[in-house]
Formats: structure tokens, sequence, C-alpha cells
């Protein structure tokens, strides 16, 4: 079942959240419809407090229309390694229409527990999946891609994230 995108704005977005400590059927439920949301969305990451859930859940498949999907669907992710420096342009499904340079380490370590329980790991990691897991990871910190973009973005895209902010007083349905 398809969800709805929180956007900028809307306070869920800029909560810490909260720990997994069981994965119920429930859980997996949600797991597998923020994929489902996020490939209707055209989207390569999405994580719970997107859709209203402040638990600490991602999603991402980075995968090209062309390419088997390789979805990952990580509970309790967290970055135990990282190296170097890279930057390249993002953008996200809660603040639609905006892109803009983010500088994130160039590779990383993450370790998380699946769908099925089992904690996993994902070991020296780059490009757009290592940018995609650290984005979505900024989400369950109350951290926008937003507000690590330089200054000139930030101004550039002022009106852009004042209209969004106006526009999410409420809930959607």
């Amino acid at each position: 079942m398809a969800l709805s995108i929180y956007t900028y704005g809307q306070k869920i977005l800029r909560k810490k959240a909260q720990e997994v400590v069981k994965i119920t059927p429930s859980l997996a439920k949600l797991a597998d419809d923020m994929l489902e949301t996020m490939y209707a969305s055209a989207g390569i990451g999405l994580a719970a407090p997107q859709v209203g859930h402040s638990i600490r859940l991602i999603v991402v498949d980075v995968t090209s229309e062309e390419e088997p999907r390789k979805p990952y669907q990580m509970f309790n992710p967290k970055v135990v390694n990282k190296v170097g420096a890279c930057t390249a342009e993002e953008g996200c499904l809660s603040v639609p229409g905006v892109w803009a340079d983010v500088e994130r380490p160039e590779s990383i370590t993450v370790e998380a527990m699946g769908k099925n329980g089992k904690p996993f790991a994902l070991k020296d990691i780059d490009g757009l999946l290592a940018r995609c897991i650290q984005h979505e990871i900024d989400h369950l910190d109350g951290v926008l891609f937003v507000d690590k973009i330089s200054a000139t973005d930030r101004t550039l895209n002022q009106g852009k994230l004042k209209k969004l902010s106006k526009g999410s007083k409420s809930v959607p349905s």
C-alpha cells in the first residue's frame, strides 16, 4: 500500500526517531509499504519519518530501471566507518523541487538489522548507495539534506523552502 510522504516543514521530519526493539509483522509490512511508496514516487531511498513513523527504519534501492531491483530494508542502521569525502547533488522526496550539492563521506560501512531480525553489514560501500544510505540515516536523526547545503544554495532555494513550509501545515491523509 502506497503511503503519504510528509514534506518540508512538518514536525516529524525534525524528530530523532526511536530505535526498533523488535521487528513485528506490522513493522515488516511497513518496510514493504515504504518500498512500494519509494518506487511509486521514483525515489531511491525513504526513511520511516517521511511516511509518519518516528522509528529507525530506512529502505533503499539505487538500481536503474534497466537493472533487477536490489532493495535494502534496514532497521536501526548505523554508519560504523567513514572514509574520504565527496560532493554530489542530492534531492529528497520530502523536499520536492530542491536539488543542491552535499558533501558526505565517500565510503562507509553500515550495520543494520534486516526485516528478518538478523543483523547484517554492508562494508566499504561507495557511490550512490553510500550517499543514499547516509541521506536516509540523516532523516532518522531529524536532519534534512538542506541543512547541509552551502549558504549560496540555501539562498537560491529559500523561496521554494518557504513555500513548502507554508503548504505543509496539515498532515497528508
